[in-house]
C-alpha cells in the first residue's frame, strides 16, 4: 500500500513539475515573441512602434529575406529635387538593410506598367524587372484590373498603422477605388497655383484670378503669360481634371454622378464636352497662342523662371518655396489656392505581383513611411512633399521631426485650401487624353 501511494505520489508531483516546465518555456517563448515585436522597429528607427507577436514574426521574416538585396525601384525622373530624396532614401536603406537602392528613372509610369504586363505576357510571374514603383491612379487601377500588382502587403507594414487607417481613407483609396494592400502610401499633394508678385501685382488692372472663369478671363487679358504641360503629363492632366470638376459643379447630379463613374461611348460626350469649350476660348490666350505645349511642370517652372510666364501651378505647395530657396524661381514668387476648390489626392508606391526582391521591396516602402523618412521630404528645401501620416499617432520625438521655422513668403499660407476636389474616376484620364489629341495634338 505504501509502494502505491509513494508512485501515485511521485506521479503527481511529476506531472506538475512538468507542466510547471511547459508553462515556463511557453511564457518564455511568448515573452521572447512579444519582445522581438515590440522592438523589431526600435532596432532599424526612432519609431516606437508596438506591433503584436504575428505581426513581429512576419516582420522579422520579410527583414530576413529582404536584407542584402536590391531593390529597382522605377519612378519619375524629371524632377532634380525628387531624384536627390531618392538617393537620401537609397543611403539610409543601405545602410538599415544593406538594400541598394537602384532609381530607374521614368518620363511616364506607363512605361513601367507596360514593362510588367510585358513580362506577364511571357509567363514571367516571378522574375520580373520592377521591384517598386511610384504610381498613379490611372496606373493604379489599369495594374490592379490586370491582377499585376502584390497584394495585401502595404496594409501590414509596420509604419502604416501611423497613417490612421481607419479614419482616413485617403490612405486606403485611389482615385476611388480601395487600394487592397496593393499600395503603401507615400505623400499628399493639392493642386496649387503660383505667380510672379511683381509682374501681376505691379499692374492695378492684373487682378490674380481665384476661379476657373477668372481665370479664362485673366488670361485673355495677358495673353502668352499663361498655360500648361500637354497630356499625358501628369501635371497638365491634373489641370485638366481640375477644369473639369469645376466646369461640372453646376450639372445636374445625374451628369456630376458620372465623373465617379466609368467612362463610357454612352457619356464620354456630355461629360467631356463643357471641358473642350472651355479649352477652344482658353487656348487662344495662352503661352504661344495654345499651338506649342510645354512637356513638363519642370519645364512650366523654368518659363516662369524666366519671365515667360507670370502664372503657374503645381501639384505639391512645398515645391514652390524649395524651388525659391534653390534659385530656380524669383523670390517675387508667391502661392495661392483656387477658391472654387484644389484638386487633391494621395500617390502611392506598388509592387508588381512578380517582382523578384518583394520582401526587400516591402522593407523599403515601410522606410518610406517612417517619421524620419517623411519629415525629410516634407521638407522645404528637400522636396516639400506633404506626409502622410497623421500628427495624432506620433511620439513628440517623432513630431519634433515635422517642426519648422517661419514659413517661407512664397510658401502657401496656411489654412489657403478652403475646398478640396476630388479625383474623378481613373477612366476619364485615357477618356480626356484621347479627346484632347484629337483635338489639340495634332500640331503640338
Amino acid at each position: 500500500m505504501f509502494a502505491i501511494k509513494f508512485w501515485q505520489t511521485l506521479a503527481r508531483y511529476s506531472f506538475c513539475c512538468v507542466a510547471f516546465c511547459v508553462c515556463t518555456i511557453a511564457n518564455l517563448a511568448v515573452f521572447s515573441s512579444t519582445a522581438f515585436a515590440n522592438t523589431v522597429i526600435n532596432s532599424n528607427s526612432k519609431s516606437n512602434l508596438v506591433i503584436n507577436t504575428q505581426q513581429g514574426s512576419r516582420w522579422q521574416q520579410v527583414q530576413t529575406l529582404g536584407s542584402n538585396q536590391y531593390v529597382y525601384f522605377y519612378a519619375w525622373g524629371g524632377d532634380a529635387q525628387i531624384n536627390a530624396y531618392i538617393q537620401w532614401a537609397a543611403q539610409q536603406v543601405k545602410t538599415k538593410y544593406n538594400i541598394n537602392l537602384v532609381h530607374v528613372k521614368l518620363s511616364d509610369t506607363s512605361e513601367a506598367v507596360s514593362r510588367v504586363l510585358a513580362e506577364k505576357s511571357a509567363n514571367n510571374n516571378n522574375q520580373g524587372s520592377v521591384d517598386l514603383m511610384w504610381i498613379n491612379g490611372a496606373n493604379f487601377a489599369t495594374m490592379s484590373e490586370h491582377s499585376l500588382l502584390l497584394k495585401q502587403w502595404a496594409n501590414k507594414l509596420p509604419y502604416f498603422t501611423l497613417t490612421d487607417p481607419a479614419n482616413n481613407p485617403a490612405v486606403t483609396f485611389d482615385f476611388g477605388l480601395p487600394t487592397n494592400g496593393m499600395e503603401a502610401p507615400w505623400g499628399q499633394a493639392s493642386l496649387t497655383f503660383y505667380y510672379d508678385s511683381i509682374a501681376i501685382n505691379g499692374n492695378a488692372n492684373n487682378k490674380l484670378p481665384t476661379t476657373l472663369n477668372e481665370l479664362l478671363n485673366w488670361s485673355a487679358q495677358n495673353p502668352g503669360r499663361f498655360s500648361y504641360p500637354k497630356p499625358p503629363d501628369f501635371l497638365g492632366m491634373s489641370f485638366l481634371k481640375y477644369a473639369l470638376v469645376v466646369l461640372h459643379q453646376q450639372s445636374s447630379e445625374n451628369i456630376k454622378a458620372q465623373l465617379n463613374q466609368p467612362a463610357t461611348a454612352l457619356n464620354t460626350a456630355q461629360v467631356l464636352n463643357p471641358l473642350w469649350d472651355f479649352l477652344d476660348k482658353l487656348h487662344p490666350t495662352l503661352w504661344r497662342g495654345g499651338t506649342h505645349f510645354m512637356q513638363s511642370g519642370a519645364q512650366m517652372r523654368r518659363l516662369v523662371d524666366d519671365t515667360e510666364l507670370s502664372l503657374a501651378f503645381t501639384f505639391s505647395a512645398p515645391e514652390v518655396p524649395a524651388a525659391v530657396k534653390r534659385y530656380d524661381l524669383p523670390n517675387s514668387i508667391r502661392s495661392y489656392a483656387m477658391s472654387d476648390g484644389s484638386l487633391s489626392n494621395t500617390h502611392f508606391v506598388a509592387i508588381p505581383y512578380n517582382a523578384s526582391h518583394q520582401q526587400s521591396a516591402q522593407l523599403v516602402a515601410n522606410f518610406l513611411l517612417s517619421p524620419e523618412a517623411q519629415a525629410q521630404k516634407q521638407k522645404a528645401h528637400i522636396w516639400g512633399d506633404k506626409s502622410v501620416l497623421i500628427q495624432s499617432t506620433l511620439t513628440p520625438d517623432q513630431q519634433a521631426l515635422f517642426k519648422t521655422t517661419k514659413p517661407h513668403p512664397s510658401a502657401l499660407p496656411l489654412n489657403s485650401i478652403k475646398r478640396t476636389l476630388s479625383e474623378p474616376h481613373p477612366s476619364w484620364v485615357n477618356a480626356i487624353m484621347q479627346g484632347w489629341q484629337t483635338r489639340y495634338g495634332v500640331s503640338q
